[in-house]
Parts: structure tokens; C-alpha cells; sequence
């Protein structure tokens, strides 16, 4: 084994077979952290973002904060009662893609296909930056690097997916139960302490915020308006996260269905309890928050600016509530800074399944459907990874900024597959007389004209006051991959087209002109040119470049010594070029007859180490890849194995007979 494969082993695992497909399966107790870990994210930033918007105008508009999350918490409500009827009417992984493809027609589906792939990467973006600031509200030294300690953790993140599902499941389960635990024990205990009156205020209620510019004095209705729009815009980015679930329905136990609707509905249970308790307690605690990038905004008692960087929301509101103890508070910034990170986990999880089941579907490339040695789609992990460390890179991990483009997205996918489930369910019920069982599709489509009408009207608040905050990014990347996708289909619609078989197929060619390229008079041309003969062609040649005289005249002389039965033609190459006579020479052959063949065969050496590759076979690859593209010319690679290609058929051989850890116990041994 090379030291490229014992390093592969050891970060990835060992390899799984096909048939362990099943092995990969997750239970409820392990998919609720893989598939619901960024809907309840949300809760470490969606509240933050509701409190920064709202600070715009000062302290007085914080009143509003209970009533906005009571709107996101039933938006969420109705989406994921929508996407129930979502993962029994469609189980096999396509979500909201294939639930538009079917209903709505291959447009639809590609819309829905661009905006989840914008909404993943977007995921891991703004889960990794978020968990950044987190780092640097606990760590000072971490302060100033977020963009860095990001892009690192995606890193992380990317190779725990290369392993597998199962395994990054298994992974993160703690830590995600450990976030709930804490943020439910840090609510209950505020809450205590609140009926108690012993619930202090948080650190930053002395502090004063001054207005942006822009929204001094009294606002006006329509601003008013506006602002708290606005406001509850950036809460809905708690939504996120939740059709992960109906695109990763394949990855649960059976019943699959049923497990994916369970926990989409103990996923809301949850994220709903977690968001209005942090926002009560950031009212009760008298919180002041604004965009860590505007410090110059908050002023202590004295009027001077607050300098150092300010702690995110649930920071200040553990630390209050944890006074006198503070392996809580660090217990709960800990796992908040991991769930946050667990959230860009679902993205890992959803995008590769959607990103095979474009390439199913001809919208995306094909190797974004081919399993790894982890029977993971390892493709689509890695590309979803680059993409993801170079936004973080282009907006230095900023949150406030990244989340201006979030969730866009999302609703375009939440309205139209709102939009086909309607559709499915109207097609149903006209071919469905059971009347129980018309009477449950007619409820579910009228939870999916609710859903529909309620993610609408959120859609145009998100477009109205986050396009010119940087929504419009989000639409143009939107743009980007539905024309990218479109013609990947249409090159694979061309390809096929023209790979059709046909009659004329079935017409041997009149004639095959065989040469076999000639450098030295040893034994691969020896080969090439007994296995050429072997083929009964109808010319038969060995054709050799000629660059320096002495060196062709004693090749000339050799050949006639030996007697070879075929004809050697000399190609003069006054510039001492080797590929260009061979091409030409080939296209004159083949031009001379436009039905015949043209059988080049080249003998190529077989090495067994790296370093031996880069010495030898140059002049052949660079020969193939132009003959390649030359119409009736044929192209044979006559190999000869030298002798340090033994190492590298040993390496395979060692590798494949390789007895792993469990193999005997599992019946893989035995024909070892």
C-alpha cells in the first residue's frame, strides 16, 4: 500500500462494498442531529439578526422582537407541516427538486435545483462564520481570524463527510443533544430566576445604542413598517434547514416516511421552544445588541464607545443567567459554537443527495452521482466545500452580511413546492374514490395552499427589504446555476443524440492501414508490431521520425538485419518534430480513403513508480491527445510492463487481499 492510499485509509476508513448500503442507514436518534442541527442553528443567529435589525432605531423597537418571533414561529409551524406531506408523497430524496420536476415541469425543477444549491452553500457559510464569532467571543485570540478558524472547520467538516453519513452522524449526536440540553436548561433556569426575581440584567443593559443613520428621532408608519419587516426577514432564517429533511428521506430506517416526518415534527417542537426562549430572555435581561461591525454604535455610561468586540446574544444572556458559574456559561457558548457547526453539516448531508440526483437526472455532472469509498458522494462534498471556503473568504465571515443573502433561496423553494404538492394532490384526487382516503389528500392540500399563501407573503417581505442588501447575489447565483444546469443538460441531450446508434454503424470499413510508431528496435516495438500483425490488417507498417541521420541510418540498417516482414516509412523531420509528421502522415492516409481506417499503435511503458511516469511516455500523450481528435484514426496502446511495475501490481494485490478488522466476522474473509 503507497503512501497515498495508508493516508486515504487513515483519514477516510476503509473501503465499504455496495452491498453495505444498509449499514449506512440512520436511525431517528441519529438522524435528527444530522438532518434538524441547522434549523436549530437558527437559534444561535436568527435572534441575534431580529435584535440587530431592530436596534437600527434604538432600544424602543426591541418591544416588537416577541411578536416577530412569535410570526417565524408560525411560518415554521406551517412549512414543516407542508413538508410532512411533503416526505410521504415523495420519499425517494428529491425534496422540494423533484416534487416541482414532477408537478411543475423541468423549469420549475431547475429553479428549485439552483436555489437549494445557493441555500447549502449559504448553509455552510453562514453556520462556520457564526460559529467563528463564537470562538472569538470566548477566545480573545481568535478575534480578528474568523474568516481563517471558517475555512478550517470546513476543511474538518468536509473530511468527517468523506467517511460517511453514518459515521458523521455518530460524530455529532452528542454535541447537538448537549446544545439542547443546555439551551433548554439555560431558559428554564432564567425563567426560574425571573418568577424568582433573582434574573439579572445582562451585562450590556447599561449600554446605550445610538441610532444608524437614517432612523433618528420618531420613524414613520411606512418605515415602522419597514424596519420591523425587515426585522422579521432576517428571523425567517430560522426556516432553514427544514426541507434538508425531505431531500435526505433515503438516508433513514424503514419506515422511511414516517421516521422523516417524526422528526421533522420533533424538529419544530424544539427550534420553536429554543427561538422564543432566547428572545423572552433578551427581553427580560435587557439586552442591548447590534451588529458586531458597528461597535461605534454602542456607548457605555459614561457616552464613550464600548471598545472590544460584543458578545453574541446567547453569550450575554449564559453569562447572566450563569453568574457565579461559569463552566454553565461556557458549557452552553461550547455547544452553540458546535451545533453551529453541526449545521453546516445538514448542508453536507442534503446538497450531495440532490447534487446525485441531478446528475440522474442529466442537470448536473456525472460524477456528483458516484459513491466513494465511504458510499458517500464524495464529489459532491468536496465541491460543496470549495464553494462554501470561498465565500467565507470574499465576505471575511461576516454574518450580518452573508445572512442578507440567506434564505432567498429557501423560500423560492418553500412556494414552489408548495405550489406542486398542491398540484399532486388536486391530480390524486381525481383518480382516487376511497372516501377516506380523499378525505386526508383534501386536508393535506389545503395545508399546502396555507403553507403556500403564508411563504408567499414572506418570499415578497424577504425580496422587498434584503434585495438591495445583497438578496440580488443570491438571485443573480440563482441565475448562474439554473443556465449552467440547463446546459449541462443540453450537452448531454447532444451527446446522446449523436452516440445513437444507427445502420450505418453496423458498415465495416473498407480498409484498416495499420502503423505502429517506431522509436527504437526493442522489445515493445517487437510487441507492437507482432500484436498489429496478430490483427490481420489490410496495410501493414512501421512508420519512424527521422531528426538525426546517424541515428536513422543505423535504425535502417538494424531492420533490414533482422529481416522484419513489414516496411518501415521514414518520416523526415526537419524542425525535429515527432507528433506533427505522425498526424499528417495518419490524415493523408485518411484522406486518401475517406472509408477506410487508420490503426496507429503505440507501444507505451508500464512503470511502477510516480517519479518513473514523468521520465517516460511523454511524446505518447501529447501523440493521443492530438490523434484523438482526428476523424477514422485509431488509437492502440501497446503496453510493456517494465520491471518496477511489479511494485505497483504487488501494492494492488496486497490491498485487495488485505484481511480488515471485522472482515472474518462478517463472512469477508472467506475467499481471502
Amino acid at each position: 500500500m503507497g503512501v497515498g492510499d495508508v493516508s486515504k485509509r487513515i483519514l477516510l476508513g476503509r473501503k465499504l462494498r455496495s452491498s453495505q448500503m444498509g449499514e449506512t442507514l440512520l436511525s431517528k436518534k441519529l438522524a435528527f442531529p444530522v438532518f434538524a442541527s441547522d434549523a436549530l442553528s437558527s437559534v444561535a443567529y436568527a435572534p441575534d439578526e431580529i435584535f440587530i435589525i431592530l436596534s437600527l432605531a434604538g432600544v424602543s423597537l426591541y418591544a416588537y422582537s416577541w411578536w416577530i418571533a412569535a410570526a417565524v414561529a408560525v411560518v415554521m409551524l406551517t412549512v414543516v407541516a407542508s413538508y410532512r406531506q411533503t416526505v410521504h408523497a415523495y420519499p425517494s430524496g428529491g425534496g422540494d427538486y423533484e416534487v416541482a420536476m414532477v408537478n411543475l415541469g423541468p423549469r420549475a425543477g431547475i429553479t428549485v435545483a439552483s436555489a437549494l444549491i445557493v441555500d447549502y452553500v449559504l448553509v455552510v457559510a453562514v453556520s462556520l462564520s457564526s460559529a467563528a464569532q463564537y470562538a472569538a467571543s470566548a477566545l480573545d485570540f481568535v478575534s480578528g481570524h474568523e474568516a481563517l478558524i471558517a475555512s478550517v472547520l470546513v476543511v474538518a467538516l468536509t473530511l468527517v463527510n468523506l467517511r460517511g453519513v453514518r459515521e458523521s452522524g455518530a460524530w455529532f449526536a452528542f454535541p447537538a443533544y448537549a446544545f439542547m440540553i443546555g439551551l433548554v436548561g439555560m431558559i428554564g433556569f432564567g425563567l426560574f430566576r425571573q418568577a424568582t426575581g433573582t434574573l439579572p440584567a445582562a451585562e450590556s443593559a447599561a449600554y446605550t445604542i445610538v441610532e444608524a443613520e437614517g432612523y433618528e428621532g420618531t420613524l414613520t408608519t411606512i418605515a415602522l413598517v419597514f424596519l420591523v419587516a425587515r426585522a422579521f426577514s432576517s428571523g425567517c432564517a430560522a426556516l432553514t434547514g427544514v426541507e434538508a429533511i425531505s431531500n435526505g428521506v433515503p438516508a433513514f430506517r424503514r419506515p422511511k416516511s414516517r421516521n422523516a416526518a417524526t422528526t421533522l415534527a420533533l424538529l419544530a417542537m424544539v427550534a420553536i421552544v429554543l427561538m422564543m426562549g432566547v428572545v423572552a430572555l433578551g427581553n427580560l435581561m435587557d439586552v442591548r445588541y447590534v451588529d458586531p461591525h458597528e461597535g461605534d454604535r454602542l456607548l457605555a455610561a459614561d457616552g464613550s464607545v464600548v471598545s472590544g468586540s460584543q458578545d453574541t446574544l446567547i453569550a450575554q444572556i449564559a453569562e447572566g443567567v450563569f453568574d457565579g458559574f461559569s463552566p454553565a456559561y461556557y458549557f452552553v457558548v461550547l455547544a452553540t459554537g458546535v451545533i453551529l457547526v453541526l449545521a453546516s453539516n445538514t448542508a453536507f448531508n442534503g446538497f450531495p443527495v440532490l447534487g446525485s440526483i441531478l446528475a440522474r437526472d442529466g442537470f448536473a455532472p456525472r460524477a456528483l452521482g458516484q459513491r466513494g469509498d465511504r458510499l458517500a458522494f464524495s464529489n459532491g462534498i468536496v465541491f460543496l466545500a470549495v464553494m462554501a471556503i470561498a465565500l467565507i473568504v470574499a465576505f471575511d465571515a461576516q454574518v450580518t452580511r452573508l445572512i442578507q443573502l440567506y434564505i432567498v433561496g429557501v423560500f423560492v423553494s418553500f412556494n414552489l413546492s408548495q405550489l406542486g404538492m398542491i398540484r399532486h394532490w388536486t391530480r390524486e384526487l381525481t383518480t382516487t374514490t376511497d372516501p377516506a382516503e380523499r378525505a386526508r389528500m383534501q386536508r393535506s392540500r389545503l395545508i399546502n395552499t396555507v403553507g403556500l399563501g403564508l411563504t408567499a407573503a414572506v418570499f415578497v417581505v424577504i425580496v422587498v427589504t434584503k434585495f438591495l442588501a445583497g438578496a440580488w447575489i443570491a438571485i443573480l447565483a440563482m441565475g448562474t446555476f439554473y443556465l449552467l444546469m440547463s446546459g449541462v443538460r443540453k450537452h448531454y441531450d447532444q451527446v446522446a443524440l449523436e452516440l445513437a446508434a444507427d445502420e450505418e454503424d453496423k458498415v465495416l470499413p473498407t480498409r484498416v492501414h495499420a502503423i505502429v510508431l517506431v522509436s527504437k528496435l526493442h522489445k515493445p516495438t517487437l510487441r507492437a508490431l507482432a500484436f498489429a500483425k496478430a490483427t490481420r490488417p489490410n496495410v501493414l507498417e512501421g512508420v519512424y521520425v527521422a531528426t538525426d541521420p546517424k541515428a536513422t541510418s543505423a535504425l535502417m540498417a538494424e531492420w533490414d538485419e533482422r529481416r522484419l516482414d513489414v516496411p518501415l516509412k521514414v518520416l523526415h523531420s526537419p524542425y525535429r518534430e515527432l507528433v506533427r509528421p505522425i498526424l499528417e502522415y495518419a490524415t493523408a492516409i485518411r484522406r486518401a480513403n475517406p472509408r477506410g481506417v487508420v490503426a496507429v499503435y503505440i507501444p507505451e511503458y508500464v512503470v511502477g513508480r510516480w517519479w518513473e511516469q514523468l521520465l517516460h511516455n511523454q511524446t505518447a500523450l501529447r501523440l493521443k491527445g492530438r490523434l484523438l481528435f482526428t476523424p477514422g484514426v485509431m488509437v492502440i496502446s501497446v503496453p510493456y510492463q517494465l520491471r518496477s511495475s511489479e511494485l505497483a501490481r504487488e501494492r494492488v494485490l496486497s490491498e485487495d487481499q488485505r484481511v480488515h478488522a471485522g472482515d472474518l466476522r462478517r463472512g469477508r474473509a472467506e475467499d481471502r
